[in-house]
């Protein structure tokens, strides 16, 4: 009779001989649940609006092997990692530290790059809302039951989502207002962004971090062009369209483009997940560095005038969905071009247009919707809202589909109020104080705190203050 450990066994004897041929296996995110641009659903036929994502397509389902002396295996990757990541330390701290670090007996540990870190993203995680401090329903990007985990701590000063991890990848170009930048991964809100090395006139910043040894050769792509338009990385298994849809779509266009493309002989091409899409990131090129995108130049790339009127390159949907507490209205996007923000002076309020997280982030926007409503973008970076992302489509990777997901919980998200007085109390005061225009909500121009207050408010990331986001009294103190 088989036992656990006989399957555990199979499984890293299997992915032993199949690193050989393909180091870099892109490990599935984790996302059981198809969504439409709010709430959980069934599951969508082909033909139907939302069919296509990333529920619906399977490879490389995370299997990890606790070790029982600090260490965690990953069966697919054939990575090994640290367990317990520790107190957070400055960056200059993390890089030295590999060289000291012994866990499980090793001395080979290093610093991991963004995607050997990104392959721990576990995409069944939930975005937070920061103002909260109760961390015992939450959910976060990594595996929890195999990894400690820590959100931030509100004695320290912190949000609940500072939980930044640290990597060896630091970005060719800067943020900012010129700040040298690493790309970490959060794994409490679901993202990667270029954060400081150092921050100027402040404490300095710190990071979890997680070492990891073995398998060399994760995270370095093998492309041929292979003359019909359609790019292979040997690497991974994927192969890619050259070029991308030379125009920005919503959401739901975007899955149907990928669905519907025929190119090459073939007509399997899907939305990539996140994890794929960021397997095809080059961190060592940028728009300031190189004059490109953030890919590598065997692939064709639109170039956009962004919003500042500079030549700039374009953000891609992926399948995948962005769950937040109050539901799946966002999904994710990789920023190949600059990731722009309008960042808060912090005196004066006044907003300037920036990159605030580097070529290579991962971040999300509405699946759907006006993205003039967003004039100065949303978060705390006021990260720039475009809603119609561009495309490139993928194929391979030994997928399986799926065609039934979980059951769907029968008490869905409510959706935020668009209207009426139905509810009594200081929020609904709140509303009606500052509700000029008498839609039943609060937006940025009728706000009268300052700006980065609202962005606090604003749980939901949607321009407005609703009833059931608006403060029992005055807006929290902002935390950067």
């Amino acid at each position: 009779m088989n036992t656990p450990s006989d399957a555990i066994l199979t499984l890293a004897v299997a992915a032993a001989a199949c690193l050989a041929d393909m180091p870099y296996p892109v490990v599935d995110t984790g996302q059981l649940h198809c969504y439409d641009d709010g709430n959980a659903i069934e599951f969508p036929k082909p033909g139907e609006r939302f069919h296509g994502q990333d529920a619906q397509y399977t490879a490389g389902k995370p299997t990890y092997k606790d070790n029982g002396n600090g260490t965690v295996s990953d069966l697919v990757t054939g990575l090994m990692w640290q367990q317990d990541p520790g107190a957070k330390v400055a960056y200059d701290q993390a890089v030295a530290g590999a060289a000291g670090c012994r866990t499980g007996g090793y001395d080979d540990w290093r610093l991991p790059t963004i995607k050997e870190l990104y392959s721990l993203m576990d995409f069944s995680g939930i975005d937070p809302d920061p103002s909260n401090y109760d961390a015992s329903m939450l959910r976060p990007f990594i595996d929890k039951a195999t990894f400690k985990f820590r959100y931030g701590n509100e004695q320290d000063g912190e949000r609940i989502i500072d939980s930044q991890f640290a990597t060896s990848t630091r970005y060719v170009g800067t943020t900012m207002h010129g700040n040298e930048t690493m790309f970490g991964v959060n794994f409490a809100d679901g993202r990667i962004k270029g954060y400081p090395i150092r921050i100027r006139h402040r404490n300095e910043k710190t990071y979890h971090v997680l070492y990891v040894r073995g398998n060399p050769g994760y995270g370095k792509n093998r492309f041929e062009d292979n003359g019909n338009y359609t790019i292979t990385d040997h690497a991974t298994g994927l192969t890619w369209t050259k070029a991308d849809s030379g125009k920005g779509m919503d959401w739901p266009e975007a899955l149907a483009y990928a669905e519907s493309l025929e190119l090459a002989g073939n007509s399997d091409w899907r939305l990539p997940n996140a994890k794929e899409l960021q397997s095809i990131v080059d961190y060592t090129r940028s728009p300031d560095t190189t004059g490109s995108a953030a890919i590598d130049p065997v692939f064709d790339t639109t170039e956009i005038r962004n919003e500042s009127g500079k030549i700039d390159f374009p953000w891609y949907w992926t399948s995948t969905s962005h769950t937040r507490t109050h539901g799946a209205d966002a999904a994710v996007y990789v920023a190949f071009g600059r990731a722009l923000g309008w960042m808060p002076h912090r005196r004066t309020g006044e907003r300037a247009l920036l990159d605030v997280h580097g070529a290579g982030s991962q971040r999300s926007d509405p699946k759907v919707g006006d993205a003039s409503r967003f004039p100065y973008g949303r978060g705390p970076q006021g990260d720039v809202i475009r809603i119609e992302n561009f495309v490139r489509c993928v194929r391979g990777g030994n997928v399986e589909t799926v065609n039934q997901g979980p059951a769907v919980e029968p008490q869905q998200t409510p959706r935020p109020r668009r209207g009426g007085r139905e509810q009594s109390g200081p929020q609904s005061r709140f509303i009606d104080r500052l509700d000029r225009n008498g839609d039943g909500k609060v937006g940025r121009n009728e706000f009268d705190g300052p700006p980065h207050h609202f962005d606090h408010v604003d749980r939901n990331e949607d321009g407005f203050i609703t009833t059931d986001e608006a403060p029992n009294g005055p807006p929290p103190p902002a935390r950067h």
